[in-house]
């Protein structure tokens, strides 16, 4: 296992969890993910990037909601769990993320190669 293999598997542990809005894709925009991340992620065409670019949104993004659930990029899982990315339908899980974790992912994010999903 990889060192970032490592650190994505701590953070995924320590984002809390909570129900979304039914419906709702408002998290489901243009994101960007690690190497690790997308390595995890079913490959798309050229073609479905630029369409889901063209409407502001993912290219996992399917009629039933998020087609990579249980593999979407931290960022994904993030979104709700802390004030800087608030949901706008005001969902939230019953504790808020570490500000100590958030910290270290933004520290991750930093210092990783991201690209665009």
């Amino acid at each position: 296992m990889t060192p970032n293999s490592r650190k994505i598997r701590f953070f995924r542990r320590h984002i809390p969890a909570f129900e979304c809005e039914p419906g709702c894709h408002d998290c489901c925009g243009p994101v960007t993910a690690s190497g690790e991340e997308m390595a995890r992620l079913p490959v798309k065409s050229d073609a479905e990037h630029a369409a889901a670019l063209d409407e502001l949104s993912c290219p996992h993004l399917g009629e039933q909601g998020c087609q990579v659930y249980a593999e979407r990029p931290l960022i994904c899982r993030l979104f709700g769990t802390t004030p800087r990315l608030a949901c706008p339908n005001g969902k939230r899980p019953g504790i808020m993320i570490d500000p100590r974790i958030e910290q270290r992912m933004y520290r991750y994010f930093a210092e990783t190669r991201h690209v665009l999903v």
